[in-house]
């Protein structure tokens, strides 16, 4: 389960965000592309944009339960 404590800085303020265990495997950015990307350098995945309707909220919460290390939260 991610931490909200360990989040990244540049997860824009919202329920969705990813914390430090990302391994940077792709799934989010692939799942919700609207919504989460890389850093410079693919260090790791971030919310770039919270969802904005409800499509883009179920494409988040597949991401979510798609992450193979649970580094998706979902305080919403």
């Amino acid at each position: 389960m991610a931490d909200p404590n360990d989040k990244f800085s540049e997860n824009v303020e919202g329920p969705f965000y990813v914390d430090e265990n990302c391994i940077s495997c792709g799934v989010c950015v692939a799942e919700a592309p609207d919504n989460f990307e890389f850093t410079n350098g693919e260090h790791h995945a971030y919310v770039f944009k919270q969802p904005e309707n409800e499509d883009e909220k179920d494409l988040c919460l597949d991401a979510v339960e798609v992450c193979p290390v649970d580094a998706i939260g979902n305080d919403g």
